[in-house]
Order: C-alpha cells, then structure tokens, then sequence
C-alpha cells in the first residue's frame, strides 16, 4: 500500500522559513514524480513544485518550480529515508495553505516533472502552513 505522510507545517511569522517532508512508502515502480501542492481556504488546490525520479531510489531528481515560489522554495530528497523535502524561505502571506505531498507513477511519462494534480495518484493527509504578520 502506497503511503505518503507530510510533517514540518507551522505556525511562521513573514519572511521566516520552513521546511515540509515527504516520506514516501510502498511502490516499487523507478520512475516516479513527487508533487507539492497547496491549497488555501476557498480555493481550488495549486501545484507549486514538483520533482521526478527517472532512475529511482529518491536521488538525481528533476526539479521543476511554479513562478510564485521560483527562488524561494527548494525540493531536495534522501535517499536513505525514502524523504522528500520542501524547503520554504521567505515566507509570504499568501503562502498560507495546507500543503501537500502526491505520487505519480512515470514511467510512461515524457519531459519534466507535472504539477497537475489530477495526474497524481496518491495523495497525503496534509499539513498546514500558517504565515503571519
């Protein structure tokens, strides 16, 4: 059974930092894509980044960044822990959302990484980022 669990969402004043993990389970597929998304109070759920392994084993990932986050948000993995990880600096306000981590399968997939949810077969239960004045 596939399991992603996220953790590190906080309370964090503007400008702080944070750092969201991913830790991934039960797939054995080597060609795979891990997506965050986010999704604030009355809106609809939003790719911000995403990162694929072509060869596996959560190392030598392709990144790919939306252009709000571009520069401040960072993907990085561990291979060891099966983890990947969202590092979030400069927090803005419009950053606030329950962020969340998703699998995709890719290995019939061409080109980079996606960030459209509906392409992501497995989701984890969230994690909420908080950003205050």
């Amino acid at each position: 059974e596939v399991q992603l669990v996220e953790s590190g969402g906080d309370a964090v004043q503007i400008w702080g930092s944070l750092r969201l993990s991913c830790a991934a389970s039960g797939f054995t597929f080597d060609d795979y894509s891990i997506g965050w998304f986010r999704q604030a109070p009355g809106k609809e759920r939003e790719g911000v980044s995403c990162i694929r392994f072509k060869g596996g084993s959560f190392s030598d990932g392709e990144t790919y960044y939306v252009d709000s986050v571009k520069g401040r948000f960072t993907v990085s993995s561990d291979k060891a822990k099966n983890t990947v990880y969202l590092q979030m600096n400069n927090l803005k306000l419009e950053d606030t959302a329950v962020y969340y981590c998703a699998l995709r399968d890719s290995r019939l997939q061409s080109g980079r990484c996606s960030i459209h949810r509906f392409e992501y077969s497995n989701w984890g239960q969230g994690t909420q980022v908080t950003v205050s004045l």
